[in-house]
């Protein structure tokens, strides 16, 4: 009855054609890019910080739920209501509100696409450096939901460092704005406790970005491997010869015979593995780094090194490693897509194990990832036809959990936590840091009504279950 009664509060203040109840509607924001549906009670389409705030306060009054929406290309289920709540999808505020280009900064709704930005400050020179593969479908705002990453934050770090300020609307419609363009503000980080909040402490409603200039000279190199052990090493040789490339992007066999099949752009198919290394900067600087990263490359067995001779071919190259998940529907109907974090010296037998878990439960797997941060992204390849498989998917998925966390990694380097790790946190937090955050969140939303049951597990307060703290922590 709330539900109804939100909507019918609603139509007059956002228009009939912005509320949306009809069950096909509600049907097409029931889930993300991942694998978990449940469907929403009511989704609305804003236009304006203030029709946020008037949605936020109304679901207030009524005791609803409130789930922040972006371009829905999230994959752990962040934006995916876990009860029937009212699912606030921002794509329609995409507007680019303000560019300095002196000061490389610009204020932006959180509905504008990633790679639409850098396109409107191309011709100023300037660019927004994350870049998810997704990047042609993802927002501004899923990027600061989920601190997104991006090949090229191996150099220029993830949307943390690129985002000097947000306009959040708190949980019972007051809009504030943390953070600003001036150089270390005083006062606690408020602003980057927001990014990778996913949605659980308000809605965003405009980021204040930070540009980056566009480099003058950049070279993109491929390298080729008869054993993905090899390119594994040469990713810790470059790295420990001093050089942080751009980006440092690994593929292995069956991706690359996917991406042929699927862009028909001459891969080399027999390889192993590839790298796709890039260096910008100074015309002179590129080229030595280039030329060294080669060096190591072969020293530690690449059969062949490309360099791309322009600006065209180096787009193609690109276009293989960005167009991946788009082309994995070569291998199979559906498909897992994991995000974990491990050591770069570790890489080589953590693909080794990837490999055995793929082989141990009968899935076809395609190794592509961010290389030189150790952030794997093992994507599984399935049918959910079939019987069993899902369950096979969900156990290879924590057996590649735990090997991470064996080696000293993490559960997730820009995909989030969303519903899809929630139970893995106490894996990795005890139960004072797991309170200390649940404790936070409560500073923002006291009463939990934004993205309930996200990113934290059940009883992470140990009030929620009587437990006292251990001796010494706070009280």
């Amino acid at each position: 009855m709330s539900l109804e009664a939100l909507a019918e509060r609603l139509r007059p203040l956002l228009g009939d054609a912005a509320v949306l109840t009809h069950p096909v509607e509600r049907h097409l924001y029931s889930k993300d890019a991942g694998l978990r549906r449940t469907e929403p009670g009511l989704v609305v389409l804003p236009t304006s910080t203030e029709e946020v705030a008037a949605v936020v306060r109304a679901a207030a009054d009524l005791g609803v739920a409130v789930v922040p929406r972006g371009g829905g290309s999230g994959l752990t289920g962040g934006a995916v209501p876990s009860e029937p709540a009212v699912v606030v999808a921002l794509t329609r505020m995409d507007e680019i509100h303000e560019i300095d280009a002196v000061g490389r900064t610009a204020w932006v709704g959180p509905g504008v696409i990633n790679l639409d930005l850098s396109e409107v400050t191309r011709p100023l020179g300037l660019h927004f450096a994350p870049d998810p593969s997704s990047q042609s479908v993802c927002t501004i705002g899923g990027n600061v939901a989920n601190n997104a990453g991006g090949p090229h934050c191996l150099a220029e770090g993830s949307t943390v460092a690129h985002i000097l300020g947000v306009e959040l609307v708190l949980p019972d419609g007051e809009v504030v704005v943390l953070g600003g363009a001036a150089p270390d503000l005083p006062g606690l980080d408020l602003r980057g406790v927001v990014v990778g909040s996913e949605g659980t402490l308000g809605v965003v409603t405009r980021v204040l970005v930070k540009l980056t200039p566009n480099p003058p000279d950049v070279r993109t190199l491929l390298m080729e491997f008869d054993e993905v052990r090899q390119a594994a090493d040469t990713v810790s040789g470059i790295i420990g010869a001093g050089i942080v490339p751009d980006a440092l992007e690994l593929m292995d066999r069956k991706t690359l015979e996917v991406m042929e099949a699927f862009l028909h752009i001459g891969l080399p198919v027999d390889a192993a593995a590839v790298l796709l290394c890039e260096t910008s900067g100074h015309p002179a600087a590129v080229a030595a780094e280039a030329a060294l990263c080669e060096e190591v490359a072969r020293r530690c067995g690449a059969r062949a090194v490309q360099v791309a001779a322009d600006e065209a071919e180096r787009q193609v190259l690109w276009k293989a490693r960005k167009a991946a998940f788009g082309a994995v529907a070569q291998m199979a109907p559906d498909f897992y897509l994991h995000d974990v974090v491990v050591p770069r010296t570790t890489l080589p037998e953590v693909l080794d194990e990837v490999y055995r878990i793929a082989e141990r439960h009968d899935l076809h797997i395609m190794n592509v990832f961010h290389a030189g941060d150790g952030n794997l992204h093992p994507i599984m390849g399935f049918d959910l036809a079939e019987d069993g498989v899902r369950d096979a998917v969900m156990a290879a998925a924590d057996e590649l959990i735990a090997v991470t966390l064996s080696v000293g990694g993490a559960l997730t380097g820009e995909h989030g936590i969303g519903t899809e790790k929630r139970d893995h946190l106490p894996k990795v937090f005890d139960e004072v840091s797991l309170d200390a955050q649940a404790r936070l969140r409560e500073a923002f939303d006291p009463e939990g009504r934004f993205n309930p049951e996200h990113v934290l597990p059940k009883g992470s307060r140990c009030a929620d279950f009587g437990r006292p703290l251990p001796e010494g922590a706070w009280v």
